[in-house]
């Protein structure tokens, strides 16, 4: 078996306006959208948001880290300081010897910007 590629992921959330607001102010570009979803996109990666049916639970999942690779890390941090989005800290440099920092979306989600070394 071969894994050639991930091509997006879906995630509920509680309030679609509130996270479609989220996703567009860090520059993802918004595309199909329905009354429950919208689908956004970077590049060929989709990240599709689903209005959580309240009646039969929660269905998100916990634990969820979106890797989004940027070309200056310093840069994105300030953009996304200045939007008045609160990052879980500042860029640091990791094992791998990319810089990041993690950005929970309004769900819980945690999207991590990262520069590779």
């Amino acid at each position: 078996m071969k894994v050639n590629s991930i091509s997006g992921i879906t995630c509920y959330v509680e309030d679609l306006a509130r996270a479609t607001e989220f996703y567009e102010a860090i520059g993802f570009r918004r595309g199909k959208e329905q009354p429950d979803r919208v689908t956004f996109y970077v590049n060929w990666f989709f990240v599709t948001l689903v209005a959580q049916d309240r009646t039969k639970g929660s269905t998100k999942s916990a634990g969820l880290f979106l890797y989004v690779k940027v070309d200056d890390i310093e840069d994105v941090h300030k953009a996304v300081l200045s939007k008045g989005l609160k990052p879980a800290g500042e860029p640091k440099r990791q094992p791998s010897g990319n810089r990041e920092f993690v950005l929970p979306d309004p769900d819980g989600y945690n999207l991590v910007f990262f520069e590779k070394k």
